[in-house]
């Protein structure tokens, strides 16, 4: 499988991650808009061994997720994607099982995250939120609904290119397109690491959090 990191203003824990990985997958990171803050960073991304893909401007992380699919199903025929965040939320342990489960099952896998004790009480009360109200929408139980670790094997690439959505909400918006188009998802448990409180993201809590929530309100006003 190609992992494929979209990044906006990454730290040198993208390059950790590099290291961890070694040569043995494949990594395109897509830059969404980081200016020249990143370029050091980027340039020792490229000295090993990464593909670099840039949009110029901030265009969201849906958007960047699709630039990345885009490229690898151009480049890397046949092979499978597995997407990542770059802040040090997912060990490279994790990101090889959850590709490697996708790769033997030939399905949608997401990394789900354990919301315990550590959990910063904005994320864990958002998650559980967030699941239940997609349970209530869509039938099914996933634990994790906004994991940043999902693998998709070759045969769905082209799909992922048709999901409506350029930013947070694009990962929404596709476990609600698999479920209605009959593509099934599995859960793979992994660690959960919050590192800062999880000050390094970039997931605005009101304006990111409608975005997400949209396509769930869609589908209520759709019955």
């Amino acid at each position: 499988m190609i992992v494929l990191l979209p990044v906006f203003r990454p730290s040198f824990r993208l390059v950790e991650l590099l290291t961890g990985l070694g040569a043995g997958m494949p990594v395109v990171i897509v830059d969404d808009g980081s200016g020249t803050a990143a370029a050091s960073i980027f340039d020792s991304a490229r000295g090993r061994g990464a593909t670099v893909l840039s949009h110029p401007v901030n265009r969201g992380k849906g958007a960047a997720l699709k630039t990345g699919v885009a490229h690898i199903a151009d480049v890397w025929p046949g092979r499978g994607v597995v997407c990542a965040d770059a802040d040090g939320q997912h060990s490279v342990e994790d990101i090889r099982r959850v590709a490697q489960h996708a790769e033997v099952t030939g399905r949608i896998t997401l990394g789900a995250r354990r919301f315990g004790s550590g959990t910063p009480l904005r994320s864990r009360f958002g998650n559980l939120f967030t699941a239940a109200l997609f349970q209530a929408v869509s039938g099914t139980k996933i634990r994790d609904t906004q994991t940043g670790l999902r693998a998709f094997p070759a045969t769905l690439l082209q799909w992922l290119l048709t999901v409506p959505g350029d930013g947070f909400d694009y990962e929404m918006q596709m476990l609600l397109a698999a479920l209605e188009q009959g593509h099934p998802i599995d859960e793979v448990d992994i660690a959960t690491t919050y590192i800062d409180g999880n000050s390094s993201s970039h997931f605005g809590a009101l304006s990111d959090s409608a975005r997400v929530y949209r396509p769930l309100l869609r589908s209520i006003a759709r019955r």
